[in-house]
């Protein structure tokens, strides 16, 4: 399993657009197959940036999620309200304590 971390950063008057599309895809991006996890945070000191964590069993799964039509109608509508460039890793979980 493989951690994806994904760095967004928007225009303040389109984040809200930014949260609708998040709200109505979120259950169909944890769906799909090879997804395990998924979560969006913000980041309390500049309020345009957020992150997306989600977690896949292979690099396969992201890679056939980010070929899917799926991820390119979700895309397509988040492009568009960036004010920077995405910044994306694919991370190597090691340890995780609870």
């Amino acid at each position: 399993m493989f951690v994806r971390i994904v760095k967004m950063g928007f225009q303040p008057e389109k984040i809200n657009e930014f949260l609708t599309n998040f709200e109505d895809n979120k259950a169909h991006i944890r769906a799909f197959e090879g997804c395990e996890f998924l979560e969006l945070y913000r980041d309390k000191d500049n309020p345009n940036i957020f992150f997306t964590y989600s977690y896949w069993n292979t690099e396969t799964d992201l890679e056939n999620y980010r070929q899917s039509d799926l991820f390119k109608r979700i895309w397509s509508k988040t492009k568009p309200l960036f004010n920077t460039k995405p910044e994306a890793w694919s991370v190597d979980k090691l340890h995780s304590l609870k």
